[in-house]
C-alpha cells in the first residue's frame, strides 16, 4: 500500500516538473522569439539609417547639416515642410558623391497588405532605396495588424484621408516633401498597402534609374467622370481643353516633385474648389501636361484592373485567377517588353500565394 502511494506522489511529482519545465521552455521561447523581433527591426531600421548616412563621412563639416536629412517622425508643420522641401540648388552637378536612390512612398489606411513580399524585394539592397509611409494618424500596429519590420520607424506624420477629397493629394505632396529631405533621393514612386512589385529590385532601379521619362497618366475624358468634373469658376487658371484625368498612381523624378511641392498656382485651386472632383485623378494629370508634357510617358508604371467600371478597380484575394496584365507597351526596353507595368494593384489582405505567384512569374 505504502509502495503505491509513494509510486503516485513520484508520479505527480514527475507530471508537475515536467509541467513547469514546459511553461519555462514556452515562456523563454516568447521571450527569445519577441527579442529576435525587435532586434530585426531594429536591425532594418539601423541599415537604413547607416547605409543612408555612409557618404556623409566624406563630406565637409559645413555642408552635413545641409544634406542630413531629418528622422521620418519630425515635429514640423506641412508648411514648414513645404517650404524646406521647395528648396533645389540652381547648380545641377553635386560637388561630392552620393547614392543615387529610388524612395518609395506608400499611401495607407493601415499595414501593407503583402509586406513578406517587399521585404524580399528589398533585401540586399540597403542604400538604393529609400521608404516613407503616410497611414491613417488612428492606426496603431498590434498582433492583429502587425507592421512589417521594413516598414517600421517610416511612417511620417500624417493626416486623415478620405478617398475622392483633396486631403489625397495632400497626403500625396506630404509624402514627396518629406523625400525630397534625402537628397539621395531622384525618382519617386507612389504606391498603396495594396500594391505589389512585378519585377526585382534591380530590374525596377534600373529601369527607373536610366528613364529620362516621368511616368504620369494623362488623357482628355469627355465623360461625365471627366470634363464633367471641370467647373470654370473653381479652376480660372484652367480650360475645359486643358482638364485632364489619370491614374493616382505616379512616378516622377527630383526635379518635378519639387515643382509639386512648389507649386501655388494649381494646387491652391484645387484645394479651395470642388472638393468632389476626385481631386487625385484631376491635379497631377492637368499640372504636369501644362508644364511638363514634353518630359511625360502619358502612362502609369502601376496596373490597375478597372474592368468592372465603377467607382473602384478590381481587388484580387487568394480565390482570384491570375489577372492577365494586358499587351506589351512599345515604349519599354527590350529587357522589359513583356509587360506595361513595374507594379500591380490591388491585392487584398491574405493573398500573398497570388502576389507570389505573379512577382515571380515577371521576374526578371
Amino acid at each position: 500500500m505504502f509502495q503505491k502511494v509513494f509510486n503516485v506522489r513520484l508520479h505527480l511529482l514527475n507530471l508537475v516538473s515536467h509541467f513547469l519545465f514546459f511553461i519555462g521552455g514556452f515562456t523563454l521561447g516568447v521571450l527569445l522569439t519577441s527579442s529576435y523581433l525587435r532586434n530585426t527591426s531594429l536591425t532594418l531600421q539601423t541599415d537604413q539609417f547607416s547605409v543612408a548616412k555612409s557618404y556623409l563621412s566624406h563630406v565637409p563639416a559645413g555642408l552635413k547639416a545641409y544634406l542630413e536629412p531629418p528622422n521620418v517622425m519630425h515635429d514640423m508643420t506641412d508648411e514648414e515642410l513645404l517650404w524646406r522641401a521647395s528648396m533645389a540648388p540652381r547648380i545641377p552637378e553635386y560637388p561630392f558623391h552620393r547614392l543615387t536612390k529610388v524612395a518609395f512612398m506608400f499611401l495607407t489606411k493601415g499595414s501593407v497588405h503583402l509586406a513578406p513580399l517587399w521585404e524580399k524585394f528589398f533585401k540586399g539592397h540597403q542604400g538604393l532605396y529609400s521608404i516613407y509611409v503616410h497611414s491613417d494618424p488612428s492606426y496603431n500596429a498590434s498582433s492583429s495588424h502587425p507592421e512589417s519590420p521594413i516598414f517600421q520607424g517610416r511612417r511620417i506624420p500624417s493626416q486623415i484621408v478620405k478617398w475622392a477629397q483633396v486631403n489625397v493629394i495632400e497626403a500625396e505632396r506630404r509624402l514627396i516633401a518629406n523625400a525630397l529631405l534625402d537628397v539621395s533621393n531622384q525618382r519617386f514612386v507612389l504606391l498603396s498597402e495594396a500594391c505589389i512589385p512585378l519585377y526585382n529590385f534591380s530590374t525596377i532601379y534600373s529601369y527607373l534609374l536610366n528613364s529620362q521619362e516621368l511616368f504620369v497618366e494623362v488623357f482628355d475624358d469627355p465623360s461625365s467622370v471627366g470634363r464633367g468634373r471641370y467647373n470654370s469658376s473653381y479652376y480660372p487658371m484652367i480650360t475645359l481643353d486643358q482638364w485632364r484625368k489619370g491614374s493616382q498612381w505616379f512616378e516622377i523624378d527630383r526635379d518635378i516633385a519639387t515643382e509639386v511641392v512648389s507649386d501655388r498656382t494649381y494646387f491652391p485651386a484645387f484645394r479651395l474648389g470642388n472638393r468632389s472632383c476626385f481631386a487625385d485623378e484631376h491635379y497631377l494629370p492637368t499640372f504636369v501636361n501644362q508644364k511638363f508634357s514634353a518630359k511625360n510617358s502619358n502612362r502609369s508604371l502601376t496596373w490597375v484592373d478597372w474592368s468592372t467600371h465603377g467607382p473602384h478597380p478590381v481587388e484580387y484575394n487568394q480565390a482570384s485567377k491570375r489577372p492577365r496584365l494586358g499587351p506589351p507597351s512599345p515604349r519599354l526596353g527590350s529587357r522589359l517588353q513583356q509587360a506595361a507595368s513595374l507594379f500591380f494593384q490591388a491585392f487584398v489582405p491574405g493573398c500573398g500565394r497570388l502576389g507570389g505567384r505573379l512577382a515571380r512569374l515577371n521576374a526578371a
